[in-house]
C-alpha cells in the first residue's frame, strides 16, 4: 500500500490509496478514495491489478537479470582479458534478437501472450541455473558462455515483442505512457540495486552466486504471471490474423515505414542503441583499464547509470502527458553530447556523475520511442511493431557491440565511446530536420494516413489513428488513446 504520498498534482495532496482489488472503493469508482491509485499521477497504472502482479514480479526478476549481466561481462574478462570477445559474446547474445524477432513478434500478436511469456521466463530460468553449475564447479570456459548468451538471445526474440506488446492488454491504452514509464523505473530501480549487489558479491563471494541469485528470481514474475486474470486483459478481439508469416512480416514492416512516427522513432531507435548505447562494453573496460577501480566501480557505474534512469521514467511517468517527437530528439541529442563528456573524463568521480546523466537521457528517449509506437500501432499489428522496436533497440547490438569493442581493442574504452556517439548525433541532427519539417508530412486536415493496405475485419477500423501528427510533432491520436489523466478525472518500456 502506498500512504500520504505527497505527489500533488494540481495543488492536490496524494492522499492514502488501496490496491484497487474487486472490494476496494478503489476499484469501484465510488465513496472516499474511488480513483485509488489513479490520485497519483505517477502510479497511475497501478491500479490494474495484472499490471501490478507484472510489475512487482519484474522487479525482484530483473534485479536478478542485472546481476547475471554485471557477472557474465566480468567472468569473460577474467577469462580471456580481450575486449573484443567480451563484444563477441554480447554479439552473440543479441544477434537472435536481430535475426528473430519479426517471428517472435508474428507469434506475439497470434497466440496468448500470458502463455508465451510462462514459457519464455521458464526457458530463461534454465538457463541462469546452466550458468551457475558450469560457473560454480569450475568447468566454465568463454564458449559455454557463448552458446548459453545465444540460447538467452534467442529466448528474448520471442520474449521481447511479447513482453513490450502485453502492457498495453494490461493496461489499455489510457495509462499506456504511464505504465510504459513504471516499467522502465522498475527496470532501472533494479539496475540500481542488481548491479550494486553484484559488485559486492564478486568482491566477497566471487562470480557464481550471481548466477543462481538470478535462476530464482524468475519465481517471482512466473508467480505474477499465474496469478493474472485473464478476463481483465484488454486482448483484441476477433482481430483476423493471416496464416502465412511472411506476408504478416511484410505487413508489419510495411505499416512501420509509411507510419512517419513510427519510422522516425525507428531510425532514431536503430542509430541510439546501435552506436551509443554499448554500456555492456565500455563500462567494464572503463573500470578496469580507465579508472582501474576493478569490479566494484564497475557496479557503482552500472548502478548509477540506472538511478538517473530511473529518476527520468519516475519524472516522465508523473509528467508527461503525450509522447512527443520534440522530446524523442531532445533527450537523444542530450544523450550523444554527455557521451562526448564522458570519453573525455579520465577521473571516476566525475564520470560517475556523467554517467547518472546519460542514464536520465537514455529512459527519456527509450520511453518516448516506445510510447510513440504502442499508441500509432492497432491491436492487431502492434506485436510486429514492437518486434521492429526489439531488433533495432536490443537486436543491433551485435553490430554496435562488435564495432564498439574493435575499436576500443584499438583507441581504448574512450576513444570508442567518442566515436560511437558521432553517429548519434547524425542521427539526432536527422530527427531535428523531420521535427522542423513536420507539416511537410501533414495531409489537408493534419493527418498521415500510413499508405498501406488495411486488413479486412475488425482491425481494419483501428488504422485510421496512427500516423496522424500533430503541430508539434506529436501523434495526434485521440487523447484517450495517449494522454495521461488529468488532475480531476483520469482519462495512456517498454523497455
Amino acid at each position: 500500500m502506498l500512504a500520504s504520498v505527497g505527489l500533488g498534482i494540481g495543488g492536490r495532496r496524494g492522499r492514502e490509496v488501496g490496491c484497487g482489488g474487486p472490494g476496494d472503493p478503489a476499484s469501484r469508482g465510488g465513496g472516499p478514495g474511488r480513483h485509488g491509485w489513479r490520485d497519483i499521477r505517477v502510479f497511475s497504472a497501478l491500479h490494474h491489478r495484472n499490471f501490478r502482479l507484472f510489475w512487482f514480479g519484474q522487479i525482484i526478476s530483473v534485479t536478478g537479470t542485472w546481476m547475471q549481466s554485471i557477472g557474465q561481462a566480468w567472468l569473460v574478462l577474467q577469462l580471456t582479458h580481450n575486449a573484443f570477445l567480451l563484444g563477441v559474446v554480447s554479439a552473440l547474445q543479441f544477434l537472435p534478437v536481430l535475426v528473430l524477432s519479426l517471428v517472435g513478434g508474428v507469434v506475439a500478436d497470434k497466440l496468448p501472450k500470458r502463455r508465451l511469456l510462462m514459457f519464455t521466463q521458464t526457458v530463461a530460468m534454465i538457463q541462469a541455473f546452466a550458468m551457475f553449475a558450469l560457473a560454480a564447479t569450475g568447468t566454465v570456459r568463454v564458449w559455454h558462455v557463448m552458446v548459453l548468451a545465444a540460447c538467452l538471445g534467442t529466448v528474448n526474440a520471442l520474449d521481447m515483442p511479447t513482453r513490450q506488446a502485453f502492457i498495453t492488454e494490461m493496461v489499455g491504452r489510457d495509462d499506456l505512457m504511464n505504465a510504459i514509464s513504471l516499467n522502465s523505473a522498475q527496470f532501472n530501480a533494479s539496475r540500481v540495486v542488481g548491479p550494486g549487489i553484484a559488485g559486492v558479491l564478486i568482491a566477497v563471494l566471487g562470480i557464481p552466486p550471481l548466477f543462481l541469485v538470478n535462476a530464482v528470481s524468475y519465481v517471482a514474475v512466473l508467480v505474477g504471471l499465474a496469478m493474472m486474470d485473464p478476463t481483465r486483459l484488454h486482448a483484441p478481439v476477433g482481430a483476423r490474423v493471416s496464416d502465412r508469416p511472411l506476408r504478416q512480416i511484410r505487413d508489419g514492416v510495411a505499416f512501420a515505414w509509411r507510419t512517419p512516427p513510427i519510422r522516425l522513432a525507428l531510425l532514431m531507435i536503430f542509430a541510439v542503441s546501435t552506436f551509443g548505447m554499448n554500456f555492456n562494453i565500455i563500462l567494464p573496460l572503463l573500470a578496469e583499464r580507465t579508472f582501474r577501480t576493478g569490479a566494484t566501480g564497475y557496479g557503482v557505474m552500472s548502478s548509477l547509470l540506472g538511478f538517473g534512469s530511473l529518476v527520468a521514467a519516475l519524472v516522465l511517468a508523473g509528467t508527461v502527458k503525450r509522447p512527443r517527437v520534440g522530446l524523442l530528439v531532445a533527450s537523444a541529442g542530450a544523450f550523444s553530447v554527455l557521451e562526448i563528456v564522458l570519453a573525455r573524463i579520465q577521473a571516476p568521480i566525475p564520470a560517475y556523475g556523467a554517467l547518472a546523466l546519460i542514464g536520465f537521457a537514455t529512459i527519456a528517449f527509450a520511453a518516448t520511442a516506445n510510447t510513440l509506437l504502442q499508441t500509432n500501432s492497432p491491436d492487431a499489428m502492434r506485436g510486429r511493431v514492437m518486434a521492429l522496436y526489439s531488433m533495432l533497440f536490443a537486436g543491433s547490438t551485435p553490430i554496435g557491440a562488435l564495432a564498439i569493442g574493435a575499436l576500443a581493442g584499438r583507441v581504448g574504452a574512450s576513444g570508442a565511446l567518442f566515436i560511437g556517439a558521432l553517429p548519434c548525433l547524425a542521427a539526432v541532427a536527422y530527427g531535428a530536420s523531420v521535427w522542423r519539417a513536420t507539416a511537410a508530412f501533414r495531409a489537408p486536415g493534419g493527418t498521415v494516413a500510413p499508405d498501406v493496405e488495411a486488413d479486412s475485419g475488425p482491425a481494419a477500423s483501428q488504422r485510421a489513428a496512427p500516423g496522424t501528427l500533430a503541430p508539434d510533432g506529436a501523434p495526434a491520436v485521440s487523447p484517450a488513446a495517449i494522454a495521461l489523466p488529468s488532475a480531476a478525472e483520469p482519462a495512456s518500456r517498454s523497455a
